[in-house]
């Protein structure tokens, strides 16, 4: 029976993804620290589920190998996918930009997401380290795909125009719903795009370009918004490295 790992932080998606595990009679354990006890690191197909910062390290100490995005998944992704330009550079390349651009890490939260003129861009880390460069554009909507096996999993509105939808119980209308489940379709079905066995793409309305994915992350730590949670179980177990 598969063991469902929690770090000691306290969220809404860590208490769904617990009374969906009890409700399949997994076992489920909530870190006091941010270390695996000894007690665990032989648990029976351990399920992680972490922040990106800890992740790693954690999975490491439980020897499972966790799914993973490339830096330069959305460099490489087709552009009818992309609809901007996107660049991967180092910070102290992105530094000497000639103007502003939405910046991010690729794969965590080191610094926040956003739109930076280069002058702007924090301060006090590695200057080597790698960061997506994208033109700036709007979302008119945003959406969260849990994907197994290049197959929709779960799905969930969480942002419309830059607020999230957590307070209108992330709904949408019917024709948002049936136009992200035909663009994350033709996407997961393009032998172009690769994508790890378990994952989450986030794909989007950008107002006057048309759909396109937003980024991918790594299922392991990422929010659920209005996912149904047993669907996401189900995606977290693949990612954790269990087939």
């Amino acid at each position: 029976m598969p063991t469902l790992i929690l770090t000691p932080r306290h969220s809404d998606d860590t208490q769904r993804l617990w009374k969906a595990a009890a409700a399949r009679g997994w076992s489920i354990e909530r870190l006091s620290r941010w270390q695996v006890p000894e007690h665990l690191q032989q648990a029976h197909e351990p399920v992680l589920y972490a922040e990106a910062l800890f992740g790693p390290t954690l999975a490491e100490q439980l020897g499972i190998s966790l799914a993973s995005p490339p830096d330069d998944w959305l460099v490489r992704l087709p552009e009818p996918y992309r609809r901007r330009g996107i660049r991967l550079m180092s910070l102290a390349e992105a530094r000497r930009l000639p103007a502003p651009a939405f910046i991010k890490p690729p794969n965590d939260k080191t610094f926040p997401a956003q739109v930076y003129a280069p002058d702007a861009l924090p301060q006090g880390y590695d200057e080597a380290m790698p960061v997506l460069v994208s033109d700036i554009v709007h979302w008119a909507c945003e959406f969260r795909c849990f994907i197994r096996d290049r197959r929709l999993a779960a799905c969930s509105i969480y942002s419309r125009h830059g607020e999230l939808q957590k307070d209108n119980g992330f709904s949408c209308t019917a024709g948002e719903w049936s136009e992200v489940h035909a663009f994350i379709e033709t996407l997961l079905g393009d032998a172009r795009v690769d994508l790890p066995v378990a994952t989450v793409v986030d794909v989007g309305l950008i107002e006057d370009r048309g759909w396109a994915a937003v980024e991918q992350n790594a299922a392991w730590g990422a929010g659920i918004y209005g996912c149904d949670p047993d669907a996401v179980l189900d995606v977290l177990h693949v990612a954790s490295g269990h087939g």
